[in-house]
């Protein structure tokens, strides 16, 4: 009788810390889903409010002819926007490459070129997000960049894959070049061994 009630009291035991385990863990998911949606839609709010700043500096270079330098540009100021077409991707250029910065649009890497000027601009962002449809790029493919000062076409040349301590991607160009960086590869799980680039030129 005794054995009995112990072995009841056992099995009651473990039905409940397996009830309470799929609770803990119905919740956590929840709490990982919601989270992932909050911080889509507040990137996706942040479009929207990136892409009428740049508007305004848009009519400010007609009115004033004074466009945004690389002396005042900020940690997070927009640059300008980036298009590629063929790929449906549309999306803010934010100055800097914080995970701030890179979680609401992509960023333009210190050091280089600013989008649509002479030089080497190097754009960066997330392989799970903005940059995703890269792995679908291919030579001849057309990027727009839609800065204050103007509409700049760009053609890209060739795609590489390097390992993350290559600067040479980022040399400086006597002509007007754009490389876009992302990690690679695109569905890794975890922090990404290599990095995906794209070169272009502009027309």
């Amino acid at each position: 009788m005794i054995a009995a009630t112990e072995k009841q009291w056992f099995a009651t035991r473990g039905h409940l810390f397996l009830r309470w385990t799929r609770m803990l863990l119905l919740i956590a998911g929840v709490l990982a889903v919601s989270y992932v949606a909050l911080t889509l839609l507040d990137a996706k709010l942040y479009q929207e409010v990136a892409g009428n700043a740049l508007e305004k500096q848009i009519d400010a270079q007609e009115q004033h002819k004074g466009g945004l330098s690389r002396a005042v540009a900020k940690q997070g100021d927009v640059l300008g926007r980036i298009e590629i077409p063929r790929l449906g991707v549309m999306v803010a250029i934010l100055e800097g490459t914080t995970s701030q910065t890179l979680r609401l649009g992509v960023g333009h890497i210190n050091g280089t070129a600013l989008p649509g000027e002479p030089g080497n601009a190097g754009i960066a962002g997330h392989r799970d997000t903005y940059f995703r449809a890269l792995k679908d790029i291919r030579a001849k493919d057309e990027i727009q960049i839609q800065t204050a000062t103007g509409l700049s076409h760009y053609e890209v040349d060739r795609v590489q894959i390097v390992a993350p301590g290559d600067t040479g991607i980022l040399a400086p160009s006597p002509g007007s070049d754009l490389t876009l960086v992302t990690c690679y590869p695109f569905h890794f799980i975890g922090a990404a061994p290599e990095r995906f680039v794209v070169h272009a030129h502009r027309n």
